[in-house]
């Protein structure tokens, strides 16, 4: 629906239903919103006969105007009543896991960590949570963690999809929280897509970019990515840049990039003066990355770097975008702390077309952060901050020395470690699959399967995971337990429950809660530490968290979400409808006493202290920072002469717990495979559907070969799909292959930097289960039939409502 600049998106209803049912079927719809990537789309449940039969986007919501991607309107309703759910706990006995009542496995649980507690103190004990569970879950674990228990080892999966957006936003500009806002597509002249495959990770915000790229006046895109996506291709239809640097160099090209800013005077002197510090030790660093330099380390061609710099900066408003490409790269928070840069050099944010979303991968990835169940302190606190921990102290009445703030939180990769020593002995695994998810699978299903750490896992159903584990927990799904989540652009959304869990399932709110009340942890005054019961009284707790901190929910209530959108926080008494964009007025949180970090030097990680933070005088001034160029830890070599990537597939979530359990999805996206240039498949004798052995020296997998869109010298994998990890069983799944390093700032592991080699097992006889709509692709004319099946989707145009704080309906640019 292409629509001019400046204009509101115009909305569209997107319907799917079980087969056979039309919406007067339907016995009632429950308003939620998705949760099957981080776009966060306002929809509503369709309920029949007791069961969730499907989903219907909100035409009122200001994400996604009614629209649904395929894995929303697909994956969101099949998975609950699978045959295959978990309904009862479970305990390992005799080295096998067996049913049991919710006593005996929440017994278990409590004795051990009693026992862990009084022989080894907190240190004992980890936990390791998600990016899909609610607000009010993610807080009641960190108020156990931190108050009940006080363990700095607490962080969630979110450390390997987003972690590096959180430290890029911090290192800016002092605190978390997306500046720009979704509605900057509608208003600006250029977007920048960096490692950002979105027509894949998320495709309503994509659907939303092609509705200006096909008006008569569309804006330009420029896409950075080593393979020839869709947004590659849009980009180029656009009259803008592809730009495939080669795996492990997003760094120079990004100090290429600001240097061109540089040396053609695109950088508004003024408004760097005013509102930002340390321009000049950045243009420093950069002087040496001319685009023939850049060239060499990149593989890029010098002049389509040059036409890049110049579309950013003769732009008159730049949106751009980050994701995976960048976040699980080498010196990660480095190449996503430039694009700030890049916007701060030309003072393009806080106003409408003009802004940054890091991306989050996880559609509750945000809460993880904002509440503290990643390591760090609720309300983007300053564990560093003696004041802020005191803060906290006072408001959940425990002694400050409770709260661990002796050092950093602890990342989930040091956390998987301690667990391999035994010096953790306790750890609890919440909604998250980390046998599929980590790197170096092999080791992490050592370490999960031993005698040295005990493992609780709460999840919807047996995954590779849970098989592990010593106690396994069922856990209630969307649509069966009610609370809050927020999307990446701070849009918050209240999810209805729709449906009753299977069997004896809980809401993972009721199973910390009983967590808690069996562990009977006190506050100061001897009374229950956690007093609230119900989401909405956890909710309420949470607002009380973020008073006068950047992530303010103060104005938000259970029943003004009930209305007919999310709305964007900070929601207060100075911004009662929510806040569209952060930034408008140049002041950041960066302030010693504000701030959420001191920060880092980027290429080595090593921190700021309070000192050296306070002596900048930083007054609400965002911060320049830059890094030199260095190569990724495992270059390519005689032995291993490929680069080895992951990444994702448009029809698959995650490790496919919930749309593996899709019929359509699956058939979309059925089974493992990895990408090959023409040119290493040809010198290879690989076939479209070959099976090739891919080794790394950390091991193997075997999968079909599509001859696909990667650059050459490259190998893709999709991360989605599991391996029991049997004896004598050949792997399938990427993260075999994958190494245990991570980015010195925001600890993130890197999933794309690793050496390895393929060879051909044998012939395949029948095309690769890729997709062939996507980046997966045949990149040869090739007798690959499409892939795709299940019921059809409703799609309808609707009425376009007034939505608040959209800068078209305030009068546009």
């Amino acid at each position: 629906m292409p629509h001019p600049r400046g204009t509101v998106w115009p909305a569209r209803v997107d319907l799917h239903l079980a087969d056979g049912l039309s919406e007067d079927q339907v016995d009632r719809w429950v308003p939620s919103a998705c949760l099957l990537c981080s776009n966060g789309c306002g929809c509503d449940i369709a309920v029949k006969d007791g069961r969730m039969v499907g989903i219907r986007g909100r035409a009122g919501d200001v994400v996604n105007h009614g629209r649904l991607g395929p894995k929303g309107l697909y994956g969101s309703t099949a998975w609950a009543h699978a045959a295959d759910r978990l309904t009862r706990p479970m305990v390992r006995d005799g080295g096998v896991l067996v049913e049991c009542d919710w006593d005996t496995a929440m017994g278990r649980i409590v004795e051990v960590s009693q026992r862990l507690l009084a022989e080894k103190g907190p240190l004992s004990h980890g936990f390791y949570t998600s990016g899909q569970l609610f607000v009010e879950e993610y807080y009641t674990l960190a108020v156990l963690g931190k108050a009940g228990i006080g363990t700095p080892h607490m962080d969630g999966n979110t450390r390997l999809c987003t972690a590096t957006a959180a430290a890029a936003l911090k290192e800016s500009f002092g605190a978390d929280g997306q500046p720009g806002s979704y509605t900057d597509i509608e208003h600006c002249d250029a977007i920048f897509l960096y490692g950002h495959n979105m027509a894949e990770t998320q495709t309503v915000l994509w659907t939303r970019i092609l509705d200006r790229t096909r008006a008569d006046d569309p804006p330009v895109l420029v896409c950075v990515d080593p393979r020839r996506t869709k947004v590659a291709e849009e980009a180029e239809r656009t009259g803008g840049v592809h730009l495939a640097p080669r795996v492990g160099t997003n760094l120079a090209l990004m100090n290429g990039l600001t240097r061109e800013l540089f040396e053609h005077g695109w950088v508004d002197e003024q408004w760097v003066g005013a509102h930002t510090l340390g321009v000049e030790d950045l243009r420093t660093i950069v002087a040496s990355y001319t685009p023939e330099r850049v060239a060499d380390i990149c593989g890029v061609d010098p002049d389509d770097l040059r036409r890049a710099a110049r579309i950013f900066g003769e732009s008159r408003n730049v949106l751009s975008t980050v994701l995976q490409g960048f976040y699980q790269s080498h010196q990660a928070t480095a190449a996503a702390v430039a694009v700030n840069n890049l916007h701060l050099l030309r003072g393009l944010i806080g106003r409408p077309g003009s802004g940054i979303l890091q991306m989050n991968g996880q559609p509750t990835a945000q809460n993880n952060r904002e509440c503290g169940a990643d390591g760090d302190l609720p309300g983007f606190r300053n564990w560093d901050n003696p004041e802020h921990v005191r803060q906290l102290a006072d408001l959940w009445n425990v002694d400050e020395l409770v709260i661990p703030h002796w050092a950093p939180p602890t990342h989930a990769m040091q956390i998987l470690s301690y667990a391999e020593e035994g010096s953790i002995g306790f750890l609890w695994i919440s909604a998250t699959n980390p046998a599929v998810s980590m790197p170096e699978s092999a080791r992490v299903r050592r370490i999960l399967a031993g005698d040295q750490c005990f493992v609780v896992v709460q999840d919807l159903f047996l995954t590779e995971t849970a098989r592990l584990a010593d106690v396994v927990l069922p856990a209630a799904g969307w649509g069966e337990k009610e609370g809050t989540f927020t999307n990446v652009n701070r849009t918050v959304h209240l999810s209805g429950k729709a449906v009753d869990p299977p069997g004896e399932a809980r809401s993972d709110l009721d199973i910390f809660l009983a967590y808690a009340d069996a562990m009977d942890f006190r506050d100061r005054d001897g009374d229950p530490l956690i007093t609230w019961r119900t989401p909405e009284q956890a909710f309420d707790a949470w607002r009380a968290a973020t008073r006068g901190r950047p992530c303010d929910y103060t104005g938000l209530t259970f029943d003004k979400l009930r209305g007919p959108t999310g709305i964007p926080w900070p929601v207060n008494e100075a911004a009662p409808d929510g806040t569209d964009r952060l930034y408008a007025d140049a002041v950041f949180p960066s302030a010693t006493e504000t701030c959420e970090t001191y920060g880092h030097d980027l290429l080595t990680g090593g921190t700021v202290t309070e000192q050296e933070h306070r002596a900048l005088r930083p007054g609400g001034r965002a911060f320049l920072k830059g890094a030199e160029y260095t190569p990724a830890h495992e270059p390519v070599s005689e032995e291993y002469p490929l680069l080895y990537t992951t990444g994702r597939t448009v029809y698959q979530f995650h490790t496919r717990t919930k749309t593996g359990r899709s019929r359509s999805l699956r058939e979309a996206a059925p089974d493992m495979w990895v990408e090959l240039s023409p040119a290493d498949a040809d010198e290879l004798g690989v076939a479209e559907g070959d099976v090739v052995r891919v080794e790394s020296p950390r091991g193997a997998i075997e999968a079909p070969a599509r001859i696909g869109r990667v650059m050459p010298g490259a190998v893709f994998a999709p991360f989605h799909y599991g391996t029991p990890g049997l004896p004598g069983e050949i792997g399938r799944q990427a993260n075999e292959l994958t190494m245990t390093v991570w980015d010195p700032v925001s600890k993130q592991p890197y999933f794309k930097t690793a050496a390895c080699r393929v060879r051909k097992i044998r012939d395949g006889g029948a095309p690769a289960p890729a997709p062939t709509t996507a980046a997966s692709a045949p990149a040869r004319d090739a007798a690959v039939p499409p892939t795709g099946g299940g019921a059809p989707t409703i799609s309808r145009p609707a009425p376009t409502p007034a939505y608040p704080n959209d800068p078209a309906v305030a009068g546009g640019r």
